[in-house]
Parts: structure tokens; sequence; C-alpha cells
């Protein structure tokens, strides 16, 4: 059995997938809080259910630097194939480069369908360039800093709408489109590990329990609704064969 073998995901509502694995794709200058925030709810969760994993991939087993000098070591590289329920791609400066990545582009597109394609910040520009957002929902971060608010820079949620023309560009914190989920800027990448949490299959009590433990129930109960979910007419299997953007 290939290591990348798992079953079917299931639908918002239905069963829980047991062991359900999130990969994390760490690269030079991600932005630290966009991994480190889904990467944090998962382990919280785990105190719950030891059944639960998280981890990092990079395209090599070596240490990859963030944003700011923060190292982190790969748990996986591409060539390993580890077996994940969802990849999340995060953002940070790193992802203009990353954007036009193409082995990033054909490790995404390898994956299973059954695999949830989910990004938080300007990690969705991945897969606008890729031609996976035209038809459905997504977001960016939607505050710009100091270098994207002056010309000529350009606000994440506007480059992703420039980058994908065809995507429904959304601002809710979180916009769950099936197989692909997105979030907004950094911290919310908080509400993102919530989101996966539910879409593993764990009720709303079991989610607000790991936010209480973290002591994030106040921001938790502001952001709970603030998601946009969504089904989009054309499959994510029809648009995986789309090409890359020129």
């Amino acid at each position: 059995m290939s290591p990348r073998t798992k079953p079917r995901q299931p639908e918002l509502g239905r069963e829980r997938i047991i062991g359900f694995r999130l990969g994390i794709y760490v690269f030079k200058d991600a932005e630290i809080v966009d991994f480190a925030a889904p990467y944090g709810v998962f382990s919280v969760a785990r105190r719950f259910d030891p059944a639960l994993d998280v981890f990092l991939v990079a395209e090599a087993l070596r240490p990859v630097q963030a944003q700011a000098g923060f190292t982190v070591v790969p748990n996986y590289g591409f060539s390993d194939q580890p077996a994940m329920d969802a990849f999340l791609i995060p953002g940070g400066a790193g992802t203009r480069p990353e954007t036009y990545n193409r082995r990033l582009h054909d490790y995404v597109r390898s994956l299973p369908e059954s695999t949830l394609l989910t990004s938080v910040c300007t990690g969705s520009w991945i897969y606008a360039q890729m031609g996976l957002l035209d038809g459905i929902a997504a977001t960016s971060r939607k505050e710009p800093d100091r270098q994207e608010a002056a010309p000529p820079g350009m606000v994440p949620i506007d480059r992703l709408a420039a980058l994908a023309p065809a995507c429904k560009v959304s601002r809710a914190r979180v916009v769950d489109a099936g197989r692909i989920v997105t979030a907004g800027g950094i911290a919310a990448g908080m509400e993102m590990g919530f989101q996966l949490l539910r879409r593993a299959g764990y009720d709303e009590s079991f989610v607000a329990e790991v936010a209480r433990v973290m002591e994030y129930t106040r921001a938790y109960e502001a952001y709970r609704d603030d998601r946009e979910e969504v089904r989009s007419l054309m499959s994510s299997q029809e648009r995986s064969g789309q090409p890359d953007r020129a």
C-alpha cells in the first residue's frame, strides 16, 4: 500500500476521521505564526485525542529558516511522500518565489484527491497560480504591511484576485470550498486549525474546549462564525488538470 493511501474525506457533519494527519509545508521566509498557529491548535487537541497528528514537510530533509531567522527541522521531504489528510501552505515573504515553485506545484498535484489543500494568508497565492481557485471562493490577508500599502505594492487579497481572476474572492476569515480551505492573514491560522478539526469530524464542543485550554475563548467566539462554507460546481479533480498560469 502506498504511504499516501488514506480514506476519502467525509463532508462536514459526518463521522470522525480517526488519526487525522495535517502536513504543514515550510520554506525559506515562511511567516512563523501562519504555520505555528494551526500546529499549536493540533498540539493542544492531541491532549484530548492523541491519535491526531501534525508534522512539517519541506522540499528536502534539511533545516528551513522561516522569517526573522526562526529555523525549523522538517519531519519529511517531498520524496518521503507522507500520508496526510490535509496539506497546509502558510504565507510570508517567501511565498513570492514559492508561488512559482514548480517542484511545489508538482508535489501538490501528486497528492491524492482525498487530501485537503489548505492555506493561511498568502499561501493561497500558490493555489491561485496553479489555477486551482478558478470558480471557487478563497481568501488571503486583508491588511497590508507598509511595503504592500505603498505603490507599487498590493494588498495580498487584491493580489490573490489578480492571480486568479476567476476566483470568488471572499473577505471571510476562513473559506471552506470543499477540498480547498483558505484562511486570512497570519493569526487566522488559529481559525484554520479549528476548521480542520471540524473537517476531521470533531464537534463544536471539542473545538471550543481546545480553544479554552489555549485561553483563546473570547477570540474563538468572536471569529467562530466568520467563515464561509461553500461547495464548487467544478470538482477539484477537474481543476487539478488545469495548467499553471503564465
